[in-house]
């Protein structure tokens, strides 16, 4: 399938021309992304939460999940490993002190309202869930500091239920190609719940994760070493690196 596109400067900085596509992500083309995607990102480490997830133990997924939020991957596998080690069951966890929780995870973000948070999952998984995480999105939205990219991640790594894990990264990849035109993370899961071939979603968030950490960040992304620039409208992007061969996945593709 040939591409057309036009181009067009949106402004100079430090020498460089960033360039706005005309093209996009189109339904038919979006399998050809996924799949240059994929083989691009396994040059790369698997993201903490969803290596978690291949133990389909949906507690230690959900703790993980709410010990990563706004923590780097690295300081969150670190913090995930040591609490595991002191408790990994609701009841384990909750018999610990709020101190020691915060020792444990120290120094993920906001690692003493984390602590807080935790205590109240498990309390409120014991008290009304017999101690098992619920398999229900809309259960789980119920449970303090349990937002939408949480309750989707524990349900699609825990249980293997369909959902979209919808983060920063996808969030921005999504608008970037031009696949979605949305506002907020909340937006762009409904955007791509009508959009987004289902057989897409569980894998979805992994897959972006590590290829927004990598090639499309968030500020000056690699778009001369990305696999998917011929079909990127490059929304938002006002600068970009030039061509890094170790982060390249073209060589993959």
């Amino acid at each position: 399938m040939s591409i057309i596109t036009k181009t067009f400067p949106i402004f100079h900085r430090a020498g460089n021309f960033v360039r706005r596509r005309e093209t996009t992500v189109t339904p038919s083309q979006i399998e050809q992304v996924i799949r240059l995607v994929k083989r691009a990102v396994r040059q790369w480490e698997t993201p903490t939460v969803i290596r978690m997830g291949r133990e389909k133990q949906p507690f230690r997924i959900l703790v993980s999940c709410i010990l990563s939020l706004r923590t780097r991957d690295a300081v969150t596998d670190a913090a995930a490993r040591r609490l595991f080690a002191l408790a990994d069951t609701p009841d384990a966890m909750l018999g610990l002190d709020l101190q020691s929780i915060e020792k444990a995870i120290y120094p993920a973000a906001f690692y003493r309202m984390k602590s807080k948070t935790l205590h109240s999952i498990c309390r409120r998984l014991l008290e009304n869930y017999g101690g098992r995480v619920p398999d229900s999105i809309d259960d789980l939205l119920k449970f303090k500091g349990v937002g939408r990219k949480t309750a989707n991640l524990t349900v699609i790594l825990g249980y293997g239920k369909p959902g979209i894990c919808v983060d920063t990264h996808v969030h921005r990849i999504a608008n970037r190609w031009g696949y979605v035109a949305t506002r907020s993370p909340d937006a762009t899961e409904q955007a791509l719940r009508k959009k987004l071939p289902k057989k897409f979603w569980k894998e979805l968030n992994g897959l972006l994760v590590a290829f927004g950490q990598n090639v499309c960040k968030p500020l000056s992304p690699l778009c001369d070493s990305c696999c998917v620039a011929g079909f990127c409208k490059r929304v938002g992007v006002r600068q970009r690196q030039k061509n890094h061969p170790s982060a390249s996945c073209k060589s993959k593709a």
